[in-house]
């Protein structure tokens, strides 16, 4: 380095390096977010407005476009400055910077300013002289690799604005919400007017400062010729015009299924050599933003109305409750000492101080969730434990859609709001699937011999199990708890939820088969081979792996891995990633195409489930469709098949002791299915989305079996979703799961 400290090398000159942010982007091509930490994205000449190229050139370097990157003019009077410093041992000031657009190019890629310092750099006097003429020598080179246009767009792509707000593309955004190209004149010259100094000139922290600065910087632009006296006149008086809004990484759509993608782009990133906050590259989705967007809306038009059906419900009773039905003393508590501020607190004063409670239980002003208004939040004053109190009342959503064939991800919503409630409920949240589950029961019968018009009577059926080593019996129930005695098919067992006849089928082909069916067909979670997984009591699932597993019906028989990214490109656009596709044979054509018969039945067969779809979403339409529900209601769920579209929902407490406590409010049909639904309607409505109602596609061979069952009547309808009730049952929840 020397007495005078380092230079970039020819390399660096060719190839400046500059944080930029990497930007994330749906599959037709919406930007859905950033990860940085400088938030900087690059722009071309071409893309900047010409006010502004007048308004930067007038203000900073008349004579840009005539020097070749240092101004002989400037740079004698600087000179002259430095000499007087150094003669007055430092007493006078520097007048005047004198640096051309190319020096400050140079300062701002290469750090000249605060690195690579020699020992000479320490002598006051010496080193603004070593400085500049380190920015000289750079600034030289950089005219002999670039044109003039790239200079002066390398140069607003590494100016820093206020906050974290680098490059023009992110000021013009966050301060105008336009695209650099829009910027008229008084907007170009408040940005510019903030390369001087970015805070004390912020047009929203500091709205005169800036106005005074921007009436500078277009009476440059007059002087020189770029503004006529009335078009100045008439724009200096006027108040800025701010359309003013930060980036953060919370804002925009899709924020779980972000927040997921980060998590795995952090992982990959490091493996291969590459920074996410800082080598800007460009993630590409299989997401579509209309559809999520959809999507969005869908999950806050439900749960708005079901978060209100369930305050009505538990009025001003706690909903927290145990097996019996009993608010769960200390319940609370319990929160709160998992909590992170409680934990804090006990590092500041001890467990088990006093103090600790005395913090937990007085108000504060904080800003809390809500449906309430249009912004989800409100500013309140409220204790810590209260504040635990209100949110665990909230019920929660996850919701995602996927193209059954290529495993595209097409919608991902994993909560209500991700700003209040940042758990995922799509892949990180996983809970008992109840009835749900029963098609992949189903499937291992049919593909090993089953038709769907098999009859079965609906009578009891009794599995021994054991219980550490202790013998006993369980005899599941119907949700109405009774049996009918009468015979059916197991497409009309299926379509009604029959638990009678689903557990015969288990009993049959044994719960080891129906785990092995679920794992081919992407169930990874750990599911125990036990009776009672005949009704979905074998273990959590995620929606993420429901709606994969659920996309081998429609795909004849194929799981695909559900897809969230299909390529990488770094800043160059080389790609550097691009996703294979994992697919295994899990079902034969034949098996997959009865199970999608099975699934309509719900929305075909008398009592079905599924009968609540609207006739909007059925009519001209063949639809898949299985609802779900847990012990004590806990959870409500609803998986939807569609030819080209396969979908999962979830609803419930974030803590399954939150529930209704009616099987009539509890039900998947109730709690999920509506969801489902109205994303359903605003997806066919679209127009700029191509997706049609139609029949699903019968396999290429043929079927080898009649499926025209003879249709099965019975007095009375059963028009709720079975589910297991351990209460009924009188066994306790060990015995069972």
């Amino acid at each position: 380095m020397g007495l005078y400290g380092g230079l970039p090398s020819w390399a660096a000159l060719e190839n400046p390096k500059n944080d930029l942010s990497s930007e994330l982007y749906s599959a037709d091509n919406v930007q859905l977010g950033k990860y940085y930490r400088e938030n900087r994205s690059p722009v071309t000449y071409e893309e900047l407005s010409p006010n502004l190229v007048n308004a930067l050139v007038a203000t900073e370097d008349i004579r840009f476009t005539e020097h070749s990157g240092i101004d002989l003019q400037s740079m004698g009077r600087v000179a002259w400055g430095v000499f007087k410093k150094i003669a007055t041992l430092g007493a006078s000031s520097l007048e005047g910077g004198g640096s051309t657009l190319s020096q400050q190019t140079a300062k701002n890629l290469f750090k000249t300013r605060g690195q690579n310092e020699g020992p000479l750099m320490k002598i006051p006097g010496l080193r603004m002289l070593i400085i500049k003429t380190k920015e000289w020598i750079v600034a030289v080179k950089l005219e002999r690799y670039y044109t003039k246009k790239e200079i002066l767009a390398m140069y607003l792509n590494t100016a820093q604005f206020s906050g974290n707000s680098f490059g023009i593309k992110v000021a013009a955004k966050t301060f105008f919400n336009k695209p650099t190209y829009d910027l008229n004149v008084e907007e170009a010259a408040v940005l510019v007017g903030m390369l001087k100094a970015s805070t004390y000139y912020n047009p929203a922290r500091n709205p005169e400062n800036s106005q005074r600065r921007r009436n500078v910087v277009m009476n440059q632009m007059r002087r020189y010729g770029y503004l006529d006296q009335v078009a100045y006149d008439t724009l200096a008086p006027q108040p800025i015009a701010l359309n003013y809004k930060v980036d953060s990484h919370t804002d925009g759509p899709a924020t779980y299924f972000r927040a997921v993608i980060r998590r795995w782009l952090y992982r990959w990133a490091d493996e291969h050599g590459y920074d996410l906050d800082e080598d800007g590259l460009k993630i590409y989705t299989t997401l579509d933003s209309r559809m999520q967007e959809h999507a969005e809306q869908a999950v806050k038009t439900h749960m708005k109305k079901e978060q209100a059906l369930f305050e009505e419900h538990w009025g001003k009773e706690n909903p927290w409750r145990d097996e019996d039905g009993k608010e769960i003393k200390g319940f609370v508590d319990m929160l709160a000492k998992r909590s992170p501020r409680y934990k804090a607190l006990e590092k500041i004063y001890g467990k088990g101080n006093d103090s600790i409670d005395i913090v937990m239980n007085t108000a504060v002003p904080t800003t809390v969730f809500t449906w309430g208004n249009d912004n989800f939040e409100k500013d309140t004053i409220i204790s810590p434990i209260d504040s635990i109190k209100y949110t665990q009342r909230f019920l929660h959503a996850g919701f995602m859609s996927m193209d059954p064939h290529s495993g595209h991800i097409k919608a991902w919503v994993g909560g209500i709001n991700y700003q209040n409630f940042k758990y995922d409920h799509v892949m990180q949240g996983k809970r008992q699937p109840g009835s749900t589950f029963k098609p992949f029961v189903y499937a291992a019968a049919i593909d090993n011999g089953y038709s769907p018009c098999y009859e079965v009577v609906d009578a009891p059926v009794t599995f021994t199990v054991y219980t550490d080593g202790e013998e006993s019996t369980w005899t599941p129930k119907n949700a109405e708890g009774r049996y009918s005695g009468e015979k059916m098919t197991i497409r009309q067992a299926m379509a009604r939820s029959m638990n009678s006849i689903t557990a015969f089928i288990m009993k049959r082909i044994g719960p080891q088969t129906v785990v092995n069916y679920a794992k081919r067909m992407g169930i990874n979670s750990n599911i125990e081979a036990v009776p009672s997984l005949a009704l979905g009591g074998g273990g959590d699932v995620s929606v993420y792996e429901m709606v994969g597993a659920y996309s081998t019906f429609a795909n004849h028989g194929t799981w695909t891995e559900p897809v969230f990214i299909t390529r990488i490109e770094d800043k160059d656009g080389n790609i550097v990633y691009e996703h294979p596709t994992k697919t295994r044979e899990a079902l034969s054509e034949e098996t997959a195409y009865l199970m999608l018969y099975m699934l309509r039945g719900a929305t075909e067969e008398e009592g079905g489930t599924g009968k609540g779809i609207p006739l909007e979403i059925r009519e001209g339409n063949e639809v898949g469709a299985k609802t779900g529900t847990t012990s004590n209601y806990s959870d409500g769920w609803f998986m939807g098949v569609t030819k080209d579209l396969v979908s999962g929902a979830w609803v419930g407490g974030d803590n399954r002791s939150v529930h209704f406590r009616t099987l009539a409010l509890g039900q998947g049909a109730r709690m999920a299915m509506p969801i489902w639904v109205e994303y359903m309607k605003l997806v066919y409505a679209d127009d700029r989305l191509d997706y049609e109602k139609g029949a699903f596609e019968r396999p290429r061979t043929g079927l080898s079996i009649e499926i025209d069952c003879e249709q099965y009547q019975t007095d009375e309808t059963l028009e709720q979703d079975s589910l297991l009730m351990e209460k009924e049952l009188e066994v306790d929840e060990d015995e069972i799961f």
